[in-house]
């Protein structure tokens, strides 16, 4: 096909509403928020306690309270996937991003991330390679959220690559907001670590679980505030969070 029925074909395309398609291709589905779940798989981590994390999971997305924070959140839905890692060579994308808008659907994710086994076994903690593996996933999610958020959940501080607040500082400035859920039964401060060297951007916060237990109770929390975009530095401080804006002890 020479030049002038290259253009005549584009014409066609663009007469036939092809242009918009193709931009919303480039700029990907609006909706309410992106947000990565990433869940520590490293050597802390036994695979009871894995198992405790992927089925506290399941259990927020069956929560009648997550789909009504999803509602909560605007009419466009949320895009989740999860992320599973451990030290700076291990990270894998467990779930790839589903479109969740209200009880079906979170029953929907609830019953993949049920399915879903352990990818990664062992290693060191490494939360700079969690998080920019996370953040790489906004790139080809096919989505494109008014809000952007990375839920990253561990029982440890990181012991090798990267120091996590320089990718946090990275991740802020790209319009990324990161949240911790700090389990305590390792190390009793490491809700502090996470919360001055991980978390940061509009509205960050740290959740604790004392133990891999209470995760589940925790990670509900942690989503219905994360979901509905709950202003919860404007509100009185429920135990167990730490804002980003909490001063230093």
């Amino acid at each position: 096909m020479g030049t002038a029925g290259k253009l005549l074909a584009w014409l066609g395309i663009v007469l036939l509403g092809g242009l918009p398609d193709m931009a919303l291709a480039q700029s990907g589905r609006p909706v309410d928020l992106e947000l990565v779940l990433a869940v520590d798989t490293s050597s802390s981590v036994s695979a009871e306690e894995f198992d405790l994390q992927m089925r506290g999971l399941a259990e927020a997305f069956r929560s009648p309270a997550v789909a009504q924070a999803i509602q909560a959140a605007g009419d466009l839905g949320v895009a989740v996937s999860l992320v599973q890692w451990s030290d700076n060579r291990k990270q894998t994308l467990a779930i790839g991003w589903t479109m969740v808008t209200g009880e079906a659907s979170a029953l929907g994710f609830a019953e993949e991330i049920g399915n879903t086994p352990r990818f990664l076994i062992g290693g060191g903690t490494a939360l700079g390679g969690a998080l920019t593996f996370s953040m790489r996933q906004f790139e080809t999610s096919g989505y494109q959220g008014r809000r952007k958020v990375i839920d990253v959940s561990g029982d440890g501080r990181t012991n090798q690559g990267a120091h996590p607040a320089r990718i946090r500082d990275l991740a802020v400035a790209a319009g990324i907001t990161v949240n911790g859920l700090a389990i305590l039964n390792e190390d009793l401060y490491v809700d502090r670590y996470y919360l001055y060297n991980v978390i940061g951007g509009t509205g960050a916060f740290v959740m604790t679980a004392d133990d891999y237990e209470d995760f589940a109770q925790a990670i509900l929390q942690k989503l219905i505030k994360e979901i509905a975009g709950v202003p919860i530095a404007a509100r009185p401080r429920p135990a167990g969070v730490l804002l980003a804006t909490t001063p230093p002890p």
